[in-house]
């Protein structure tokens, strides 16, 4: 295309810069200051290192006592509770929160009703009215029977001597948790794409045989790392079993404290302690439960703490040599 006459080229109208080829290799691309970022840093470490210094310096905590009862026989005893009660009611709350759950989403009118009633009230009721509740339920029904209703009874229990402090506990939590769970079961399952149940159900598979082969493996997905996250709720719940006159962690803690009441601070330091352990666990175990279950879903697995530092220590040294060649 021929232009016009007395037009002027961009190459001719740009001035001419000679740049010795030293000076563009030494020329580096300067980052963006953010000087709020910078200030709001030096304020966080001031802080973090007040803290640490009233934490370290104050003599009130008593950390000569603190040492003495991290690892006292009294105190796994009751650490030993607080495991075995979690785990119980982690278990049950799991297996009644999938029955809620497909009761919810079941064609039957009165099933939904139920569980929607459930649900609703257990996560309506503190914990801790629960569990005083059932531990004086005796007071209400002293023998249990299974029968017709309004007609005789196969057999008859007492309730006071199966009702230990444990049973009442992990009944209480398992319960609660239950409730819970039936909504993070019921998300998941509602999370499959239609797709799949319209693909299973074209292959003329068996409701039961689709639910549990081809809708409930993909529901866990997002199921497990959620209900994993609940469980560090559960954890820390199980603290409220002491009103029920179990001697769980915290319970011991108490108990030593009421005992010793010049270690009440350092006793709660203890308690502190095992809890953000506990909790620290299973937030490993749900870092790599969810990791597990995004294969497919993305296109790299996230990385773990462990790769996270050898990438960082990779870029400072390579950071390190370009400073140097520099």
């Amino acid at each position: 295309m021929s232009e016009p006459p007395g037009a002027v080229t961009l190459a001719e109208a740009a001035p001419a810069i000679d740049v010795p080829p030293a000076k563009l290799t030494a020329q580096r691309v300067q980052p963006l200051r953010r000087p709020g970022r910078w200030i709001a840093t030096a304020v966080a470490l001031v802080l973090v290192a007040q803290f640490t210094h009233g934490l370290i310096s104050n003599p009130f905590y008593q950390w000569d006592r603190f040492g003495y009862w991290f690892l006292r026989p009294v105190i796994l005893d009751g650490l030993l509770i607080t495991l075995e009660v979690a785990a119980y009611s982690a278990v049950l709350g799991l297996l009644g929160g999938i029955l809620l759950a497909l009761a919810r989403l079941s064609k039957s009118p009165v099933l939904r009703a139920v569980s929607w009633t459930y649900v609703w009230a257990l996560r309506s009721i503190p914990l801790i009215v629960v569990l005083l509740f059932l531990y004086n339920f005796s007071a209400l029904y002293q023998t249990l029977s299974v029968g017709v209703p309004f007609g005789p009874a196969f057999f008859r229990f007492d309730e006071s001597r199966l009702a230990t402090d444990m049973v009442i506990a992990v009944i209480g939590l398992s319960l609660n948790e239950a409730a819970y769970a039936a909504e993070v079961v019921r998300g998941g399952i509602l999370s499959v794409d239609q797709g799949q149940h319209e693909a299973a159900a074209a292959l003329g598979l068996p409701k039961r045989y689709q639910f549990w082969k081809i809708v409930f493996p993909q529901a866990l997905r997002s199921i497990t790392p959620n209900y994993v996250n609940q469980l560090i709720g559960l954890v820390k719940s199980t603290s409220l079993v002491f009103y029920v006159s179990l001697l769980d962690l915290f319970g011991t803690a108490q108990t030593m404290g009421a005992t010793y009441p010049g270690d009440i601070v350092p006793l709660l330091l203890v308690v502190t302690v095992w809890y953000l352990i506990l909790t620290s666990l299973v937030s490993v175990v749900q870092f790599y439960v969810e990791r597990y279950y995004a294969r497919g879903a993305t296109r790299s697995l996230p990385p773990t703490p462990l790769q996270k530092l050898r990438t960082g220590l990779t870029d400072l040294r390579g950071r390190i040599r370009r400073e140097a060649a520099v």
